[in-house]
């Protein structure tokens, strides 16, 4: 159990720092990250609430406060790694290799917490 704990906070901690890293290139960079979204094809405008909601997921997942938006920041982790991936490989620079490692970290951040912490999906609507 022990092992497993070191693992996912392990997987847990790199994917954090790769997001707050990537959300503090966005914020006090933002000539090179404009430079990152005209190169693959996104529009500027979506750097800053990028930028928010990469902190906020942090956060979300860090504190486990609420399981509901736990599980909306890995969702949120997750479509921002597969349109990164996917973004990289439509315009073949070759740079999708740290949305790459991101999907591997939130993947094992997530399966070890599921293994670890035992919760089930939320359901936000019960069925009558």
């Amino acid at each position: 159990m022990k092992k497993l704990k070191t693992a996912y906070w392990i997987f847990t901690g790199l994917l954090c720092v790769q997001m707050l890293v990537s959300a503090g290139v966005y914020l006090f960079n933002y000539e090179m990250a404009a430079g990152f979204m005209d190169s693959l094809g996104y529009p500027r405008y979506i750097i800053y609430p990028l930028s928010v909601a990469k902190i906020l997921g942090v956060a979300a997942i860090l504190t486990k406060k609420s399981e509901l938006l736990k599980q909306w920041a890995y969702a949120g982790f997750f479509f921002n790694f597969l349109l990164a991936i996917s973004a990289h490989l439509a315009v073949g620079d070759g740079q999708q290799g740290g949305a790459i490692i991101a999907m591997v970290l939130l993947l094992g951040s997530v399966v070890l917490d599921r293994v670890l912490f035992g919760k089930k999906a939320v359901r936000v609507v019960e069925a009558a």
